[in-house]
């Protein structure tokens, strides 16, 4: 055997062996639907709404998936319920929606039950402090710019998520931005969105919160929000309401004449026309402006009920069509739960405004049924119950005696 056949070859130990570049980019395409195979089969294990379950499940996971890595992958799944592609479809793989995802939330969406959800978020970031940036930079402004590819009932969710969010402190509102995209200004789709996130935090926290939180995310005009053909006449709206309201208080002092009051909301609506649900908004408001509210704590829904029945010519001559109806009910709903020395007061208000003709039957049991405002939503819910009953039980006697 000669010497030079027993000297060892080269080794390649410590180089690195060099991959296609087609064969990295196949590789990771797949890695997000990997990583979402194996964040299911931690989520699978828990029943469903067992939220304690879920984030214990989300904080073991944590500790052997790469949250940091799929973060975006991560609250795709847990926000939307599955992988996300450039604009907006899911990944259509076969995979099944996710075991836990706030789109699994009930319909019609509840307040209450949501807020468990965002709790789960909570306690996630919390945990991994490092998936907060990722959250509120990349994550919500994403998903809000897909949001119109959605459905109604899910778009609801999304945006009342959302505004939970915000009102906890869990995100900032700098995400808005991404809803003044043209596709999504034009029928008003980001405009609903807004009431939807704006309405599910002034369940949780005042309008001076929620002012505060726009300015710490840099949303200083909610008309960028609007179509533009609609702004210059929003901004008139804003401008004329105002007037109402002040211009209500002032006659108020003068006079409690109802006539008075309707004649001058009229001469107002001569210089500026206003939509009926803005407008039985602003009288209302006016009109609860002008009482003097420093009765003793047990005295004030005495005087409330006084007040609406004293105002109610006034709403009556403003409030006829079955929308402007239902606007009106909300807007004492909102009302009621802002100012809780009112609260208790709501249903006998609500009999106050249906034996004063404001409000129909029809009008009050649509409400009751599929219309009401998600502030203190189930509270006014129960609190109604004997009301609604009645007028339906009175519906369906006259429906017989028809019959007859």
């Amino acid at each position: 055997m000669s010497q030079q056949s027993a000297v060892p070859k080269p080794s390649l130990q410590g180089v690195r062996t060099k991959v296609r570049k087609g064969q990295v980019k196949a590789q990771a395409k797949h890695e997000p639907a990997v990583f979402r195979d194996q964040l299911y089969k931690h989520l699978e294990t828990v029943p469903e709404n067992d939220f304690e379950g879920f984030s214990a499940k989300l904080v073991q996971a944590g500790g052997t998936l790469e949250y940091l890595k799929y973060a975006d992958a991560l609250f795709e799944i847990l926000l939307v319920g599955g992988l996300i592609q450039p604009g907006g479809s899911y990944l259509d793989d076969g995979a099944p929606m996710s075991p836990f995802s706030i789109f699994n939330a009930r319909n019609p969406p509840d307040i209450e039950e949501l807020k468990k959800y965002v709790d789960v978020f909570n306690k996630l970031n919390r945990r991994f402090k490092y998936l907060q940036k990722p959250f509120e930079e990349q994550s919500l402004p994403t998903l809000l710019q897909y949001i119109g590819r959605w459905s109604s009932e899910q778009r609801d969710k999304l945006a009342m998520t959302i505004g939970l969010l915000f009102s906890q402190g869990l995100a900032t509102a700098a995400c808005l931005q991404s809803l003044t995209k043209d596709h999504l200004i034009k029928n008003d789709l980001s405009i609903n969105i807004l009431a939807s996130i704006f309405s599910a935090y002034l369940a949780d926290q005042s309008i001076d919160h929620l002012a505060a939180t726009l300015k710490r995310g840099n949303i200083k005009d909610l008309l960028l929000f609007f179509p533009p053909n609609k702004r210059d006449a929003k901004k008139q709206y804003a401008i004329a309401k105002d007037a109402i309201m002040r211009e209500l208080k002032e006659v108020v002092e003068r006079s409690d004449d109802s006539e008075s009051i309707i004649s001058a909301i009229q001469s107002k609506l001569e210089e500026q026309r206003l939509p009926e649900a803005e407008l039985i908004q602003s009288i209302w408001q006016g009109l609860m402006a002008s009482v003097d509210w420093s009765a003793r704590p047990d005295q004030i829904e005495g005087l409330a009920l006084r007040e609406v029945g004293k105002f109610a010519p006034v709403l009556v001559a403003f409030c006829k069509g079955p929308k402007t109806q239902v606007a009106l009910i909300n807007i004492v709903q909102v009302y009621c739960y802002d100012d809780t020395r009112v609260m208790k007061a709501f249903p006998q208000i609500l009999k106050v405004l249906y034996n004063r003709d404001c409000v129909s039957d029809q009008a009050i049991i649509y409400w009751h049924q599929k219309g009401s405002k998600p502030q203190g939503r189930q509270h006014f819910l129960k609190a109604t119950e004997g009301l609604v009953k009645f007028l339906q039980e009175q519906e369906e006697s006259e429906e017989d005696e028809d019959e007859e």
